[in-house]
């Protein structure tokens, strides 16, 4: 569903990406892991064409993406949550969920978005700056989900989220992917909720990718000691 090949991204001189190559199947849960400055954030925007990319493609379901403005990707089937959030903390909850849509939402996607997430059912006319910082990371994934992707892309979810509110976004990543056999990826630093809900794991260093596992083959201690260093 996702096939990224060789792919290049820098600012001016300085190359922060270094021919990364790695595929996500339909359904899939990736992690892609690694400490602050490693790359993990510039490989997502690049993924979506916030940054640029020098050179290398980027395929979602068969159809390139690289070249392409940001909203394009989107139509195509990619959709991100961004780190921080980002939601409009002058609109409502409800109006934040529609603020990506393409067009007029099916009543079935509200419900189906207010079952995942039923905080953002009570709360749907409070304004979104109003939200604790667990409830705007779910708001962030709902708006995402807006717009039926093919691909969802997360970049650090768990940040600022205290852990029970982290399990819960944990528990909605898996059933998402149940309920439409959506793949995720997903750039992380907290090991233990790449354990409860991702598939495989690269681990990124950099700007290259230096490990990758199954999750049956996953050795947790090793990808900490590869935080650590």
């Amino acid at each position: 569903m996702l096939e990224v090949k060789d792919l290049n991204v820098g600012y001016g001189l300085s190359q922060v990406i270094h021919e990364a190559t790695f595929g996500a199947a339909k359904a899939e849960i990736l992690a892609i892991m690694g400490r602050n400055g490693m790359g993990k954030t510039t490989l997502l925007k690049s993924l979506l064409g916030i940054i640029g990319s020098n050179s290398g493609s980027v395929k979602v379901d068969g159809v390139e993406m690289a070249g392409l403005p940001s909203h394009k990707r989107v139509r195509a089937g990619m959709a991100f949550v961004p780190q921080g959030r980002m939601i409009f903390g002058t609109l409502s909850v409800f109006e934040n969920l529609i603020s990506g849509a393409p067009g007029e939402v099916p009543k079935s996607t509200f419900e189906e978005i207010y079952a995942l997430f039923p905080v953002l059912f009570e709360m749907r006319k409070r304004k979104g700056g109003n939200l604790s910082g667990g409830q705007q990371q779910q708001l962030a994934i709902a708006r995402a989900l807006i717009t039926n992707p093919k691909v969802l892309v997360l970049d650090e979810p768990t940040e600022g989220i205290q852990p029970s509110i982290i399990k819960d976004i944990a528990k909605a990543l898996r059933e998402i992917r149940k309920m439409r056999d959506l793949t995720i990826l997903v750039s992380e630093q907290v090991v233990s909720f790449m354990m409860d809900v991702c598939d495989r794991v690269l681990v990124i260093d950099r700007g290259r990718f230096i490990h990758e596992a199954n999750r049956d083959n996953l050795n947790a201690d090793k990808v900490k000691r590869l935080l650590a260093v």
